[in-house]
């Protein structure tokens, strides 16, 4: 049984050569893995670090596709893979040696469709103390902080609500994700941001709508590279207005095409949501007025990303088309739609 690890990227190699590096060090040997670099149009030294590494992992292979959108690097791994275990990472990950080796253990168990385990941050520089708050253990003592996909649940092997296996750290049979209808839109250009959709997430749903098993394995844990232009206010608003289109884009296909008239509707969400945000923030009372400010600007944020993107399907029936798609396979965005 053989994996087939996926990375999708675009302009990012100096990152992207970190990762490599550590698929030097894996436990398992070569002979059990490939990798697959999806090259979404970098215009970086991308194809050069791929083309340095050829000698020291024999089994990597290189392939360029211009057409936008994480889930195009994701499908055409898909269909380039040799194996029936495809295991998803980012770009920007750094991976425990033991990682390959647990996920191919994982899967020894028939019943287990979909592998990850801990995603743990690799900070640029210090983070901000309401960082770290957002970033304390739990009750339960886990860690997760989705908003820069960083999780930890802990030391033990177990099944999981497939919701924890994030998409930088995503091992899938490859029937599933076939079954499932491959992955929808996700980390758009920003100036094609309207065609974002739920990603991995909806791949997830489906697992936990069959009743599949999902397993964590902390042996089968990454490093997620987190730089100090994430660790702000700025990026954490950029990423929620982006979760309110994609929410906006889940709700459009679960009514099968009808937008939200409901402003309470909106508003109940984005509270949610909001809370949410900081849910793992632990010394409340030191930090009650930054955490109260920082609600009320993710909330404005998010509203923000699920109006504008509900407002864009209303007024083109082309983008309605798009977010009904049965599936992404393919999925060239024609002028039309721009």
């Amino acid at each position: 049984m053989k994996l087939s690890v996926i990375i999708p990227t675009r302009n990012r190699s100096a990152l992207l050569e970190k990762a490599l590096e550590s698929l030097l060090a894996q436990t398992l040997s070569q002979e059990n893995f490939e990798v697959i670099i999806v090259d979404n149009g970098s215009t970086d030294n991308t194809f050069n670090i791929v083309t340095s590494f050829k000698s020291d992992l024999k089994n990597i292979r290189y392939f360029l596709e211009h057409q936008p959108g994480l889930h195009v690097g994701r499908h055409k791994g898909c269909v380039e893979a040799q194996t029936d275990l495809l295991v998803y990472a980012d770009d920007d990950i750094e991976a425990f040696p033991t990682w390959l080796q647990a996920i191919k253990e994982s899967f020894d168990d028939a019943d287990v469709v979909l592998v990850g385990g801990k995603c743990l941050p690799k900070f640029e520089a210090a983070p901000p103390e309401w960082l770290n708050a957002m970033w304390s253990p739990n009750p339960l003592g886990e860690r997760i902080l989705g908003h820069l996909s960083v999780i930890d649940l802990g030391d033990d092997t177990k099944p999981v609500n497939p919701d924890y296996i994030y998409g930088c750290n995503f091992a899938i049979r490859r029937s599933v994700l076939l079954d499932a209808g491959g992955f929808h839109p996700d980390a758009m250009p920003q100036e094609l941001i309207r065609f974002r959709g739920d990603g991995e997430t909806f791949v997830s749903r489906y697992v936990q709508n069959m009743g599949y098993k999902a397993l964590y394995n902390p042996l089968a844990s990454i490093y997620h590279w987190v730089p100090t232009d994430r660790m702000t206010t700025e990026y954490f608003c950029r990423r929620v207005y982006n979760q309110g289109i994609s929410d906006s884009y889940t709700e459009i296909r679960s009514a099968r095409g009808a937008t939200c008239s409901s402003l309470t509707k909106i508003l109940r969400t984005v509270s949610r949501i909001a809370r949410g945000l900081v849910l793992h923030i632990k010394d409340r009372e030191s930090i009650v007025s930054e955490e109260a400010a920082l609600s009320r600007t993710l909330a404005v944020a998010y509203q923000t990303g699920y109006v504008y993107h509900q407002a864009q399907v209303k007024e083109s029936p082309e983008l309605l088309a798009w977010v009904l798609k049965p599936d992404y396979w393919d999925c060239q965005i024609t002028e039309g739609l721009s």
